[in-house]
C-alpha cells in the first residue's frame, strides 16, 4: 500500500493552507455532481463574464478580474476540497455575483466547503472515515498524545492514550500500579512495557470511533514489527519529524524511510512529516493527519469496510492480505471445517 504524506511547518502554512480571497464568498452548493460557488462583485464595477478569468486544475481554483485596467486576484486556492474537472468548468455573472460551477471527478463525495481546510475536513470527515478508529504513532508519547487528542476533539471521537491506561490500570501494572511508565522501564525494561502496551491494544481494537494515542521510544509496541496485530485494526498515523526543508524533500525523506523498512512505523497507512514542535501547533498537525487520511480512503473506498472485517476476523495480523476465516495465524495454515 502506498502511504500519502503531509509535511506541516508553521512557517508554510498559515490560515487555511494555500487560500486567499479578496471578496466575500456569498453562497457555496453542493449538487452531487457538481458544486457552485457565488462571490460577491459589488463595489468591484465587474459589468461582464469576459473580464472574469478562472483558472482550475485537479485541486486548485484561481478567479481573477479586470479591473480599473489591472488584473486583481479574486480567489485563489491551491487546494480544493476534492478534484474536479478542470475543462467542464463554467462562470457568468448573475446581478452583481459571479458565480463558478465545477464539475466534481466524485458526485459521491460531500463537499462541507470549496477548500480543505480543517473546518471542512471534520466537517467531512465521517464520510471516508465510516467509524474507523486512528492510531497515533512516533518516537514522542507527548506529540502522539496532544495530536491525538486535538483529532478526536475535532472530529467527535473519543481521545484514548495506551500511556494513561498502563499507568493508572492496577490488573495490567500489578506491582508497579500507578508508577510512571519512565519508573516502569527502569525497573522492568521496554520489553515489558512493550507487552503490557500490546495487550492495551488488543483491548482496543474492537472499539469504534476512537483515536488512540501511543508511547513513542523503544518501550513502544508500535516500534516493534511483531507488536502489530491489533495497531491494523485502526488507520495508523505515523508522526514523524524532518530536516527537510521543503514539502518535496519531505516526501522523498518519507518514501526512502518506508522503502528501508527497517523501522516498524514503516507500516503506518499514512506518515505526516513537521519540522520542530510546539503544542501551540498541535492543531496544525492532526489536519495534516486528517488530510492525509482523507487522500488514503478516498483512493481506496473500501478500505474502512476492509478494516471492519479485519477486526470481525480476530485481528489475526494478516493485514492487509486477509485470508479466509479458517485462516490459522499459529500456522499459517487454513484450518480445516468440520465434516470436511
Amino acid at each position: 500500500m502506498s502511504l500519502p504524506e503531509s509535511l506541516h511547518d508553521p512557517s508554510f502554512h498559515q490560515g487555511i493552507r494555500g487560500s486567499y480571497c479578496q471578496v466575500k464568498i456569498m453562497q457555496f452548493f453542493d449538487a452531487s455532481s457538481e458544486v457552485e460557488l457565488r462571490l460577491q462583485l459589488g463595489g468591484w464595477n465587474i459589468q461582464s463574464s469576459k473580464d472574469i478569468f478562472v483558472d482550475a486544475n485537479d485541486t486548485s481554483l484561481t478567479i481573477r478580474a479586470q479591473h480599473s485596467g489591472s488584473l486583481i486576484t479574486l480567489l485563489e486556492t491551491n487546494k480544493l476540497f476534492d478534484k474536479v474537472k478542470p475543462a467542464e468548468t463554467i462562470w457568468f455573472i448573475d446581478d452583481d455575483q459571479l458565480v463558478v460551477n465545477l464539475k466534481k471527478q466524485d458526485p459521491d463525495l460531500k463537499w462541507p466547503d470549496i477548500a480543505e481546510a480543517w473546518e471542512s475536513l471534520i466537517a467531512g470527515s465521517s464520510q471516508f472515515l465510516k467509524g474507523a478508529s486512528i492510531y497515533i504513532i512516533g518516537d514522542s508519547t507527548e506529540i502522539n498524545q496532544k495530536v491525538s487528542r486535538e483529532l478526536a476533539v475535532g472530529i467527535g471521537y473519543t481521545p484514548l492514550s495506551t500511556k494513561e491506561l498502563l499507568e493508572s490500570t492496577k490488573e495490567l501494572l500489578e506491582t508497579f500500579a500507578k508508577q510512571s511508565i519512565d519508573s516502569w522501564v527502569l525497573a522492568e525494561g521496554p520489553d515489558s512495557v512493550a507487552e503490557a502496551e500490546t495487550a492495551i491494544l488488543e483491548s482496543l481494537s474492537s472499539h469504534v470511533r476512537a483515536v488512540v494515542a501511543t508511547l513513542g521510544g523503544h518501550q513502544g509496541a508500535a516500534r516493534r514489527a511483531d507488536k502489530w496485530r491489533h495497531l491494523y485494526a485502526g488507520f495508523t498515523v505515523w508522526l514523524s519529524q524532518t530536516e527537510a526543508i521543503d514539502e518535496d524533500s519531505a516526501k522523498e525523506e518519507a518514501r526512502r524511510t518506508i522503502e528501508d523498512g527497517r523501522l516498524a512505523y514503516s507500516n503506518a497507512d499514512v506518515v505526516v512529516k513537521f519540522q520542530g514542535w510546539d503544542a501551540d501547533n498541535a492543531k496544525s498537525v492532526a489536519q495534516a493527519c486528517l488530510s492525509a487520511l482523507k487522500q488514503l480512503i478516498l483512493s481506496d473506498k473500501k478500505l474502512p469496510g476492509k478494516k471492519s472485517l479485519y477486526i470481525r476476523l480476530g485481528c489475526r495480523g494478516d493485514w492487509p492480505n486477509i485470508k479466509p476465516p479458517g485462516w490459522d495465524p499459529s500456522t499459517g495454515d487454513e484450518v480445516a471445517s468440520p465434516g470436511s
